[in-house]
């Protein structure tokens, strides 16, 4: 059974529990259930943890997305970068035609609005209200969707399509304090202990979660070693490291994949680093919307701009925290190939 809150308590969006179609409901309550980071409880479907409201989005995505063969996805676990990544992908592809990259006259959208605004979750901002199916007609092309949703769970039509699809992760020690961080400044009461959380972290209880399990459904689709005649250019792998220390490289790179790419002319206006700077760390948090505006489910946007670093995790995590995150990284995600 869905846990219920006091109905004296009004909760944002985010926490609701109550708008979910009947055979939602029924699922839920055959699955594994666990206590939330965010909210009561978790459950675990197909091998992942999500919360009622998320099962409701994905299920209802599954069933009614039908996907373009030039769409564009936006792929990541929870705070793993996707802020940035949104902010970047969209730059990049509308930057010729609809919205070119204005520094001084601040016309451009991402002043006005969160990354997260311009570019939506499937599972949470699309398809997440039960019995309706939405009208994407008013996206234009090439349309631009985010999901934290694994491989194995996206909608068939996505995956049996020629849609281009962008997978950024990280550090799993880097992505656990700034979820932990994330999860204690959206509780309506109590925070989530360190220990705890990291408990429930390392044994892939949380949303979203195994991370191992999320990264390696994307790192499969790329991997030689799991696919040796592997041509496929469907999927772009990055991790948040390389595009923190080699911004420049990695936007070029994801221009050309996403059919974008920066003409020399671009290159010798200094457009690239326009980019950068539009979309840094800095520039997005200290604008007005990011810090005083919310986003429709509730969550206010200065939540999404903590630190946005590599390596805070040192400043957290003890030698043996982080000696069973290394070993976890390396026994379950070793012998496919993958490290950080």
């Amino acid at each position: 059974m869905v846990e219920e809150q006091p109905s004296s308590i009004i909760l944002p969006k985010y926490l609701q529990e109550d708008e979910l179609s009947e055979d939602v409901r029924v699922l839920l309550s055959t699955l594994p259930t666990a206590k939330g980071w965010f909210v009561n409880t978790i459950y675990q479907y197909q091998g992942f943890w999500y919360s009622p409201k998320q099962l409701q989005g994905l299920l209802n995505c599954q069933k009614h997305f039908q996907a373009q063969d030039n769409d564009i996805l936006l792929a990541t676990q929870p705070k793993s970068g996707t802020t940035w990544l949104k902010a970047l992908a969209f730059s990049l592809i509308n930057r010729k035609n609809k919205y070119p990259i204005t520094l001084n006259n601040q016309d451009h959208p991402l002043f006005t609005n969160n990354p997260h605004t311009l570019v939506p979750f499937l599972e949470f901002d699309i398809f997440h209200v039960k019995d309706v199916v939405p009208d994407l007609s008013a996206f234009s092309s090439p349309r631009l969707f985010a999901t934290h949703l694994p491989y194995a769970l996206l909608p068939e039509s996505m995956k049996n399509s020629n849609c281009k699809i962008v997978y950024l992760c990280r550090d799993p020690k880097d992505n656990f304090i700034s979820l932990w961080h994330f999860s204690n400044a959206l509780r309506r009461e109590g925070s989530n202990s360190l220990d705890e959380s990291f408990d429930k972290f390392c044994r892939g209880i949380n949303v979203g979660g195994p991370f191992w399990d999320h990264i390696l459904s994307y790192w499969k689709e790329t991997s030689l070693l799991e696919k040796p005649n592997n041509n496929n250019k469907k999927v772009m792998f990055l991790r948040f490291e390389e595009l923190r220390m080699n911004t420049s490289f990695v936007l070029k790179n994801l221009a050309e994949f996403l059919g974008c790419p920066f003409s020399k002319e671009e290159e010798n206006q200094g457009l690239m680093d326009d980019i950068l700077k539009l979309c840094s760390f800095e520039n997005l948090r200290n604008l007005e919307v990011n810090k005083n505006g919310k986003r429709p489910s509730g969550i206010e946007n200065k939540a999404y701009f903590r630190r946005g670093e590599i390596g805070d995790w040192k400043n957290h995590l003890s030698v043996e925290m982080i000696e069973k995150l290394n070993d976890i990284v390396e026994n379950k995600m070793g012998t496919f190939g993958f490290r950080f």
